[in-house]
């Protein structure tokens, strides 16, 4: 983005990287204010108006969300992001009233790269869009065995998909022997759930057990770097297999 000239030009770079910290922070109500300030000064900033609208996501206010992406939308009616989250949202049926929250978020340290002990997977057997238009990259998710399956959950205990076999069947095992785990959301879409899955405790009797071996796995990229999801909560376009060479295991 190219920014006018000092003194404003710098005020609006400020901004910009105050509120793309408190996305990564998962502080959503402090970045609706935030976006506020620099749309206030600069009521055509496209992107201040793309990161209201994914704030207001985050918390549950959809009716919010989908007037500031129509209004990114007014001012840019080829922006992609604008149009993409208003298609997410239009599943949502307008009697639906949703009680405004504030979401589980993973934080940045969760996205630690470490080979072998992350990866990223495209989800099955998808929950409703009306559940999937809440989360946002970043969103902590939470692993639950239902054997054979291994469900994935958000943090408010709604259902959201399931892990692949092959990847569900090694990560049961190993979360019987003692293993734990943790899950963040890395991309949604309308039709798409992306989460980065991390072990976070390995237990003695799994010693040499890698969680995500990096042969024998098609596709499968070990781990997603912190620069990654910030791009994600930037809003830069991608598919997820280009950002993140995902799994997409059936």
């Amino acid at each position: 983005m190219v920014y006018p000239e000092e003194p404003q030009g710098r005020l609006r770079q400020q901004q910009t990287k105050q509120a793309i910290a408190l996305a990564m922070q998962g502080q959503w109500q402090e970045a609706v204010a935030a976006n506020n300030q620099i749309i206030a000064g600069f009521p055509r900033d496209v992107d201040a108006h793309n990161r209201l609208g994914k704030a207001y996501l985050a918390l549950g206010k959809y009716a919010q969300a989908s007037e500031a992406y129509a209004q990114a939308l007014e001012l840019d009616p080829a922006n992609v992001i604008a149009d993409k989250n208003l298609r997410r949202l239009a599943h949502l049926k307008d009697a639906v009233v949703h009680t405004p929250r504030e979401s589980r978020h993973a934080g940045p340290q969760h996205f630690i790269e470490e080979i072998g002990k992350a990866g990223v997977i495209n989800l099955n057997h998808l929950a409703s869009p009306e559940v999937l238009v809440g989360m946002v990259a970043g969103d902590a998710a939470f692993l639950r065995v239902d054997e054979p399956v291994l469900v994935v959950e958000s943090g408010h205990g709604e259902y959201l998909g399931q892990v692949g076999p092959k990847n569900a069947q090694r990560l049961i095992k190993l979360m019987a022997g003692g293993n734990q785990y943790g899950a963040a959301v890395v991309n949604v879409a309308e039709d798409r759930l992306t989460i980065m899955i991390r072990e976070e405790y390995q237990h003695p009797s799994q010693a040499g057990q890698l969680s995500f071996p990096p042969r024998g796995l098609e596709k499968i990229q070990p781990y997603v770097s912190e620069k990654a999801l910030r791009e994600e909560l930037e809003e830069e376009e991608g598919e997820p297999h280009e950002i993140y060479g995902v799994s997409n295991e059936e």
